[in-house]
């Protein structure tokens, strides 16, 4: 008999176990099959709230299907487990490695029945298979990872996204390979995104001049000014006022929740890491500094004998200007376009998160999220990590070893 027909007279057979999880149970199980001629040619295992889960693919020799089955009862009575077994003639070389794989990632505070009924609809509805489904956290949000074969980013992005929204569930959809763990550079936009306040809101109610501001705000919302002409109006309106305001406001911003734990998690793992903004580099700055952040643009209060001009320094970083941002940051940190990410919040984000290779809406404008790849709508910045595919429990691990 030939190496073909040795090959194509095989077996795989499929294990299942199932019970309460003890130490040595997969001592025993594979103790039981060593003696057989056997090979194991896949394993996944989970243990959820003491309950064990352990399958395992072999392949064998038919004359030994009987056998194995008939020790594997044996074993389950001794461990006081469940093993079920099914044994077929499809052979290992049947057994293709299933390529073009595609992660969803669900985020929310509270996930449902219904939720992931609905959400595993809409992957079957666009041709895709459910290949393995894990938990990456359960704090601050539970994340839910779907791994997909069979189906198209695009597709699943388009067919997710009414059920999300119905459900009040985040959904990012990223293509698997080795570029989802390749060093990444994220950039992210300050006001609203990396804090919690709009600088130059803050900046108007000190100095008096708030519902001017918030007026000029919502022309340039409605279409009517474009970000240049609106910022220098907006600025225009805190002309005499003494420089010290601005350390005053400097003191009263707080980062978004999980903005510490995203940086400092993205550090340790050697990302790159970028702020733009078209806020004010004498608040941004500090912050930059604090967070050991080197990539920094953003626009700059003219400032003379500790009074504010009204105007403004050097190039006005706009929308276009972000983008700009973006591209010299992945040429300073040596990061393929590809391999960056942008998040922000606002219109004045669009090119830049058009530009990277993935887009985050964070917390955003409706039509920003439309435009994103990914958006979330949970006031915890450090989700970011889990749409990168980085498990909560590593997180944890890392800042207690710190």
């Amino acid at each position: 008999m030939d190496a073909r027909s040795d090959v194509e007279n095989r077996y795989t057979g499929l294990i299942l176990l199932s019970g309460v999880d003890t130490p040595g149970i997969s001592s025993a199980l594979f103790t039981t099959l060593e003696p057989f001629s056997i090979t194991i040619l896949d394993i996944e295992q989970v243990v959820i709230r003491s309950r064990l889960i352990l399958t395992v693919l072999i392949d064998l020799d038919p004359a030994h299907a009987e056998a194995v089955d008939s020790d594997l009862a044996e074993c389950a009575k001794k461990l006081n487990v469940d093993i079920a077994t099914s044994f077929s003639s499809e052979s290992m070389q049947s057994i293709a490695q299933k390529i073009g794989l595609i992660h969803v990632t669900a985020l929310a505070q509270k996930i449902t029945p219904g939720a992931i009924a609905e959400l595993a609809t809409d992957i079957a509805s666009t041709g895709g298979n459910i290949e393995r489904i894990h938990r990456t956290a359960s704090f601050p949000l539970t994340a839910i990872e779907f791994l997909i074969s069979g189906a198209n980013s695009d597709s699943l992005r388009a067919s997710l996204g009414p059920t999300a929204k119905k459900f009040g569930i985040d959904i990012a959809v990223q293509n698997s390979g080795l570029n989802r763990f390749a060093r990444k550079l994220i950039v992210m936009d300050v006001d609203s995104t990396l804090i919690e306040q709009e600088v130059i809101d803050l900046l108007a109610e000190a100095c008096g001049v708030g519902e001017q501001v918030r007026s000029i705000t919502e022309s340039a919302m409605r279409g009517e000014l474009d970000f240049e002409t609106s910022l220098r109006k907006r600025v225009s309106l805190l002309k005499g006022q003494p420089s010290t305001i601005v350390d005053d406001v400097a003191a009263k911003i707080s980062l978004t929740p999980g903005a510490r734990t995203l940086i400092r998690t993205l550090n340790k793992l050697g990302h790159g890491v970028g702020l733009v903004s078209g806020g004010f580099s004498q608040v941004i700055n500090p912050i930059a500094q604090q967070l050991g952040i080197v990539n920094v643009r953003s626009n700059t209060l003219d400032i003379m004998d500790n009074v504010l001009t009204g105007n403004l320094t050097g190039p006005i970083i706009d929308r276009a200007g972000k983008a700009q941002a973006l591209k010299d940051f992945a040429a300073v940190e040596k990061i393929s376009l590809a391999n960056t990410i942008a998040i922000g919040d606002g219109a004045n984000d669009l090119d830049m998160i058009a530009t990277a290779g993935l887009g985050i809406a964070f917390n955003a404008k409706p039509k920003v999220q439309e435009a994103a790849q990914s958006a979330l709508n949970a006031p915890y910045l450090d989700s970011v990590l889990f749409i990168l595919g980085i498990n909560r429990e590593d997180i944890e691990e890392s800042e207690r070893t710190d």
